[in-house]
């Protein structure tokens, strides 16, 4: 029983130095980069298939973003972006592009790092609609949980996507952040 006890006490100690040194910094820091490092260029690669090149073009979404994200539509429009309405459809468009961008990076820099995440958090369901929805992508693709297959693109890999995000909306981007910085952060609770 003594035996028990000091391995009991060992364990103790060593796990709250360890939560002491990781203090209110650590969590937020590592989600941000573990979310940034995975998904940062996944995201600026896409947002750069959706806009033009050069100025102002890399402002603008393109054919490209109506195409992948409302396919429907712009097949029902010939592919002419100018005959989409604007209203809901090109405002629709423009957000998602630009949410693409500046989501991840606002997530990267711990700068509105709650309501960033909850956003990204709404992006990836979308995201995964559309894809599911409107891209036809097949039951491989799509997975499902708790199956013996840990590797499909949608319900596996964008569940580990929204762990961090989950973590940063609930608990904030920590002390290296520039909410912190700006004096942003605040425990809720």
């Amino acid at each position: 029983m003594a035996v028990f006890r000091l391995f009991e006490r060992l364990h103790d100690m060593f796990f709250a130095l360890l939560q002491h040194l990781a203090g209110s910094w650590f969590l937020g820091l590592a989600s941000r980069l573990i979310f940034s490092s995975v998904l940062l260029m996944y995201f600026v690669n896409s947002v750069r298939t959706k806009v033009g090149s050069g100025f102002p073009d890399f402002l603008i979404p393109g054919s490209g973003a109506y195409l992948q994200i409302l396919p429907a539509i712009t097949e029902a429009a010939d592919y002419d972006t100018d005959a989409i309405a604007m209203i809901p459809y090109g405002l629709i468009v423009y957000m998602g592009t630009y949410a693409e961008i500046i989501l991840p990076v606002l997530i990267l820099l711990g700068l509105f790092t709650r309501a960033a995440s909850l956003a990204m958090l709404g992006f990836i369901a979308v995201m995964t609609y559309v894809d599911i929805t409107f891209h036809g992508v097949g039951a491989e693709t799509v997975g499902a949980l708790f199956d013996r297959v840990q590797d499909s693109a949608i319900s596996d890999q964008r569940l580990l996507w929204a762990l961090p995000l989950i973590y940063l909306m609930l608990q904030g981007p920590g002390t290296i952040s520039l909410d912190h910085l700006f004096g942003r952060t605040k425990k809720l609770v």
